[in-house]
């Protein structure tokens, strides 16, 4: 990496949610500074590809699907592991989004984003971990309100895990990502006008990278960020500091 405080090497990650998006981009990024990588998810397929991935960039790994709503299954991704080696580093990078008027939201639709998005998150914890919150825990985006709930959680469970367990050396931090185009929202933003008026609202003026926000999560997770905790990391193109863009 140029600067041994970003070498990640000696660390076993866990990434929850790292078979697709932005959770993968970052199990490749924290394999390539040097880690040992688990990228779960709960498809056997997609596990096994990212696997492979992180096999060919020799590093060590696992094959294990994990489900962040089934405690059961979350309690044998963590013995597997253990076998492995102790987990340094765990990204919480699971989530789901659905778009609709909030008074039409079913409860059994409400529930289950709240219970990935943000219960999940709450059941683990490690030395280095990285919750992945998002935009709308600062700001109101149109017909999104359980999302929104759940990543304002993450953010304060964030900031209230780090003061709890600051004391104990466990740095708990999280990404804001900006408007990053993955297989889970390009539907919403693919030529809609609600993918435009997120571009108008980006000063960079176009959509994020997952690659984009590797950087940044080396960081939080090396010893480089051994004094960071409770912060919420913005990669956002500038979302937030937006006003007026034209």
């Amino acid at each position: 990496m140029g600067y041994a405080g970003l070498d990640l090497s000696g660390r076993l990650a866990v990434i929850i949610g790292g078979t697709s998006g932005i959770g993968r981009a970052i199990a490749r990024g924290l394999a390539q500074a040097g880690a040992s990588v688990v990228a779960t998810g709960r498809r056997g397929a997609l596990v096994e590809s990212i696997a492979g991935e992180i096999e060919e960039l020799g590093r060590r790994t696992l094959r294990q699907t994990a489900d962040v709503t089934d405690p059961a299954s979350l309690d044998a991704l963590l013995a597997a592991c253990e076998r492995l080696a102790p987990v340094d580093i765990l990204v919480n990078s699971a989530g789901i989004t659905a778009r609709a008027p909030t008074v039409s939201v079913s409860d059994a639709d409400w529930e289950r984003i709240l219970e990935t998005n943000l219960t999940g998150t709450l059941r683990r914890g490690y030395g280095r971990i990285i919750n992945v919150a998002s935009l709308t825990a600062s700001v109101g985006f149109y017909e999104v309100a359980a999302y929104a709930a759940s990543k304002a959680g993450v953010a304060a469970l964030t900031r209230s895990l780090a003061v709890e367990w600051g004391s104990s050396g466990v740095c708990v931090n999280a990404l804001v990502p900006g408007v990053f185009r993955t297989p889970l929202n390009e539907g919403l933003l693919d030529g809609t006008a609600r993918g435009r008026e997120l571009l108008l609202r980006t000063p960079m003026h176009r959509f994020g990278h997952p690659d984009e926000l590797v950087g940044a999560a080396i960081f939080l997770a090396s010893e480089s960020a051994s004094f960071v905790t409770g912060h919420l990391l913005a990669v956002d193109g500038g979302f937030l500091a937006s006003g007026v863009n034209q």
